[in-house]
């Protein structure tokens, strides 16, 4: 009978270097850890194996490898957990799942009365519960030969991006109806320690200080309890050092205006314009038919362009194009489609290539026409709004006179509501009778949930001088800084990455849930001098990390402030992360929806004849 005892993989591993960008990212130190961990264990028995997995572990492995990759590594099947499958006795099945109650009794159900498989290698996400980890133990101990908890329960969306996966979160944490605001907020706190166990870092944790709402302060200290816990011995019985990371928690609150403002960066724009699902960007090709691209970083030119202006890109692709072509013959630099596809069978070698450019010319091209039927006239009012001034420097004295041409406008409904909430962002709130007229110019007096339950996330739509969260946060000098004129607008959370990184936020305003080392003195100084020669390319960032968490949801403009303060401060990598991604309209219907009572059970009653 074999042995069947706890292992944690967390504490154990062999650390996995810091790296960078898009093929040195989280995606990367993942998949590093899933083949040190589950598929390490797969290649002690030179067997090929089944792996079973769920709807989260399914996301997880898609994100950070191919079917090839498991291949590779002795998987020859991945099936799903909870779906009938046929036994297969003379494999051995590799489970990774959640640690959660129907994933244990499916997995049960698989060896309870006549075994599936000849084996199973059992993997958690997570610490499993002990009630969980008893109940498998007595149906299934003589089938287990290895079970794990490797603390992964994150998904690593981007090199610098992750989610919890999780967009209920939201409603969870926000809605006066919620029932599970205080378990919403435990399971964060764990996904967040997952986190800094996989990259092996112990952050000193921080908060946004906040009158109205203390969500960000509970998570901070459950955060920075369960990583103590985590962290209380390590191999030689030794407590493990805080390392030279922190970890930044902010409300969705700290800046309401980034995920309403119609951004003109590639893929901001996109997500917002675009009806792109599971990052599947459905399209028609030249001929007529359907295509399907999928936006990830797998696409290299994805990653070049995604956070460029549309303006950049727009003139990037045809040089991009004329490159491919170049390889081949000379060319004018006039290219269409249908010359692209000309390409593609006579160069099976450009064949992946000139298909991502193929995505990109239509991606951007469809991006620039919704911008010009639509937006352009849109996007000088909401700058205006957004940052206070035009774009001379002028401060904007009367923002009802910016607002109205919008609302005068047959722009679409949503597009209205973006405005008014700028509008009242910008004056910390506004009166019950202006509400009203706003609330009826827009014509949602039967949704005005869309406007008034911002209140829930502590954000002023009703003035109030004693509100005093109300008080706008000071903003950094960027006028010297190059910027598009319908792109003036910098989130708040670039700020934020900045003053964290140089040592300037008030302690007042941030405190400390728990201290970082004082190395940690913004300029990187002593690492730098300690380390100044990279021993490889994965090895190449001497600094520490700075991982920011938005409580309720991150917006695309803010993921790709985390690359570009990373790419102006060499010294410190950003991470940003959230429970899950916004995009402006994703926000509108969940803030709406706040209000909205949960759905009564009911119970269906089949009619007999």
């Amino acid at each position: 009978m074999t042995h069947l005892a706890r292992a944690s993989s967390g504490k154990t591993e062999t650390r996995v270097k810091m790296a960078a960008g898009a093929e040195h990212g989280l995606k990367k130190i993942v998949w590093q850890k899933i083949r040190d961990t589950i598929i390490a264990d797969c290649r002690k028995s030179e067997v090929w194996k089944i792996m079973i997995l769920d709807s989260f572990t399914t996301q997880l492995l898609s994100l950070c490898c191919k079917m090839s990759d498991l291949m590779a590594e002795g998987i020859t099947i991945v099936e799903d957990l909870f779906k009938s499958r046929e036994p297969v006795l003379e494999m051995k099945a590799v489970y990774f799942m959640s640690p959660t109650a129907k994933c244990v009794d499916a997995f049960i159900n698989d060896f309870k009365l006549k075994p599936k498989y000849k084996a199973a290698y059992v993997y958690f996400t997570d610490y499993c519960p002990d009630d969980l980890f008893s109940k498998m133990k007595v149906f299934c101990a003589k089938h287990i030969k290895v079970c794990k908890e490797i603390n992964m329960s994150f998904l690593p969306l981007e090199a610098q991006v992750f989610t919890c996966g999780n967009p209920g979160t939201f409603r969870s944490i926000y809605s006066p109806q919620s029932s599970d605001r205080g378990q919403t907020l435990e399971t964060l706190a764990d996904q967040l320690v997952t986190l800094c166990a996989t990259l092996d870092e112990y952050p000193g944790v921080r908060y946004k200080k906040d009158s109205t709402l203390d969500y960000a302060k509970i998570l901070a200290e459950l955060v920075d309890n369960k990583l103590a816990r985590h962290y209380e011995l390590d191999d030689n019985g030794k407590k493990k050092e805080k390392t030279q990371a922190q970890l930044i928690i902010v409300d969705r609150a700290f800046d309401s205006v980034s995920p309403i403002l119609h951004e003109l960066t590639y893929q901001a724009m996109a997500y917002d314009l675009i009806p792109i699902k599971n990052d599947a960007y459905k399209f028609k090709a030249k001929d007529g038919s359907e295509k399907e691209a999928l936006l990830n970083e797998s696409d290299e030119l994805w990653v070049k362009l995604r956070h460029l202006h549309i303006a950049e890109v727009t003139e990037q692709i045809p040089k991009l194009v004329k490159e491919i072509s170049a390889n081949k013959k000379p060319t004018d630099g006039k290219i269409s489609i249908g010359g692209l596809k000309q390409l593609m069978k006579q160069m099976p070698v450009f064949r992946k290539q000139v298909a991502e450019k193929t995505v990109h010319l239509t991606l951007a091209e469809d991006c620039m026409n919704k911008f010009q039927s639509s937006v352009e006239k849109l996007c000088k009012a909401e700058q205006d709004l957004a940052v206070g001034s035009d774009v001379e420097g002028q401060k904007v004295k009367d923002p009802m006179r910016t607002l109205l041409p919008v609302l005068l406008n047959p722009h679409s409904t949503h597009d209205k509501i973006r405005a008014v909430l700028l509008y009242i962002f910008g004056l910390n709130g506004t009166t019950e009778e202006n509400l009203t007229k706003l609330i009826q110019h827009v014509k949602i007096e039967g949704e005005s949930e869309y406007i008034t339950n911002w209140k829930e996330l502590g954000v002023p739509i009703i003035s109030s001088s004693s509100f005093f969260s109300s008080r706008k946060p000071s903003r950094r000098d960027r006028s010297q800084e190059e910027r598009y004129n319908l792109s003036r607008w910098v989130p708040v959370i670039k700020d934020l990455m900045e003053d964290a990184i140089e040592n300037k936020l008030d302690t007042r305003d941030w405190p400390y849930q728990s201290e970082c080392p004082s190395a940690w003195n913004g300029s990187r100084a002593v690492s730098a001098r300690q380390k100044h020669k990279p021993s490889s390319q994965d090895d190449h960032r001497t600094g520490s990390r700075l991982i920011v968490f938005i409580l309720g949801g991150v917006c695309h403009s803010e993921m790709r402030c985390a690359y570009e303060v990373t790419q102006a401060n060499k010294s410190c990598e950003v991470i940003i992360g959230s429970s899950h991604i916004l995009t402006p309209t994703s926000l509108l219907e969940g803030i709406r929806d706040l209000s909205k009572k949960p759905m009564d059970t009911f119970t269906i009653v089949e009619e007999t004849a």
